[in-house]
């Protein structure tokens, strides 16, 4: 079945879940042609301090988001089952304004929609900009990387069972490292988060 190709909500019925998803009325909307920092991504301001960026990148889509009522335009989906799109809220481009302040990345990979965006917020030194950052691309990849050496068979996914159901944490997720498997409590291993979302799991929040 075909999605709509707009979706809108306002109010409590907008929840950011990191600086390029967000969720209208329930439903998760990956912002078309960016990629953020992650939540537990840190990165280095021109002095060598760290900051956490993709806190910071979350928290900046918050505030625009709370502009006004969101609407999102798009009917494809990614291998995560989450709706593709474009959002404003207030007059802006959510997407646009991400890569404008410098707290997103044109993601060529999939879309060239935004790199003038990315060029004019590189040269003004804005958000990550300012400083020294990894790609998210690769900050995920090293991530994976690495926890793959310790995860079953090359599946580093954790699929934990807490009070708010079975939720599933990528490496790169904040409560990466402190998760434990139990495997005789049902818990366990993922190899891909299509395979987690396929089996019940959830992403954790």
């Amino acid at each position: 079945m075909a999605l709509p190709t707009e979706l809108a909500a306002e109010g409590k019925a907008v929840r950011v879940i990191d600086g390029d998803t967000i969720e209208l009325r329930g439903e998760k909307i990956r912002l078309d042609g960016i990629d953020a920092p992650e939540l537990a991504q840190t990165c280095l301001t021109s002095s060598g301090r760290k900051w956490p960026c993709g806190k910071a990148a979350r928290d900046y889509l918050k505030r625009l988001a709370a502009t006004g009522k969101v609407i999102c335009e798009g009917n494809e989906t990614d291998a995560y089952d989450r709706r593709i799109a474009t959002c404003r809220a207030g007059g802006q481009n959510l997407n646009a304004e991400m890569i404008r302040s410098g707290h997103a990345l044109a993601f060529r990979r999939y879309s060239t929609a935004y790199v003038m965006e990315e060029q004019a917020a590189r040269l003004a030194g804005k958000g990550l900009w300012a400083g020294l950052f990894e790609m998210p691309w690769d900050y995920r990849a090293q991530k994976w990387q690495v926890a793959a050496q310790s995860g079953p068979e090359n599946c580093p996914i954790k699929g934990n069972i807490t009070g708010r159901g079975k939720i599933y944490h990528t490496p790169w997720s904040p409560h990466y490292e402190r998760t434990r498997i139990d495997e005789n409590a049902g818990e366990r291993w993922f190899c891909s988060e299509a395979e987690a979302l396929a089996a019940g799991w959830r992403a954790a929040r």
